[in-house]
């Protein structure tokens, strides 16, 4: 019998986590759920349209995936998800960003970019409104209550927020106020947490009120 193969995931990395040293790269790994008989054209279109010349970028049978630096990260799957949406379309997409992964290394050469966003000239005009749950893990730190409250309380002062749910903030909002907000909730996660982990659900379109 061959011996199992473990994987293992480096040292601590001084934040008491035991993670391993902190990456700079911010990536988002994302799925799109379309709702119609023609999902694969709209899913395929919309990432075709993407311009990721500033992120590295991967889509397989389960996902897409966008690295590198933050904006031109958010950037991207703005772009993404406004080029599938069809106003008579039900679509959702769940996405989930990370930084601060140890050993998130690869193609690290993108974090040399400058700050110009490639998609958003495009997409800078669309609007239509969207609804949202969100949910924030800060890794490796005690007061991580404290850093979910503030960006909760960032969409309160922003008016997008909704409700509190289990597990969850829901929020809805047009799609340009929106990805305004993942925007902040990155720059503040960057800023003071070593590693997180911030998921989202989009959805737009919905045949249910709730």
């Amino acid at each position: 019998m061959s011996e199992k193969q473990y994987v293992t995931y480096g040292q601590s990395c001084g934040c008491g986590c035991g993670c391993g040293l902190q990456s700079p790269i911010t990536g988002c790994r994302f799925s799109l759920g379309v709702m119609s008989d023609r999902y694969i054209d709209v899913i395929l279109s919309a990432v075709g349209k993407v311009d990721t010349s500033k992120v590295w970028s991967q889509t397989d049978k389960l996902s897409t995936l966008y690295r590198g630096r933050a904006v031109h990260v958010e950037d991207a799957l703005k772009a993404c998800f406004i080029h599938a949406y069809d106003p008579d379309i039900h679509m959702t997409m769940e996405a989930t960003f990370s930084k601060g992964c140890p050993g998130d290394v690869d193609a690290d050469r993108f974090m040399a970019e400058d700050d110009v966003l490639m998609n958003e000239p495009a997409i800078a005009g669309v609007h239509f409104p969207v609804s949202a749950k969100i949910s924030l893990y800060p890794m490796g730190v005690e007061n991580y209550m404290q850093h979910i409250a503030h960006v909760v309380n960032h969409a309160i002062d922003l008016g997008i927020y909704e409700k509190s749910s289990h597990y969850c903030t829901i929020l809805s909002c047009d799609v340009q106020a929106l990805f305004s907000y993942i925007h902040d909730v990155n720059e503040y996660c960057a800023e003071h947490i070593s590693h997180y982990i911030f998921e989202i659900t989009f959805s737009v379109n919905s045949p249910t009120k709730e």
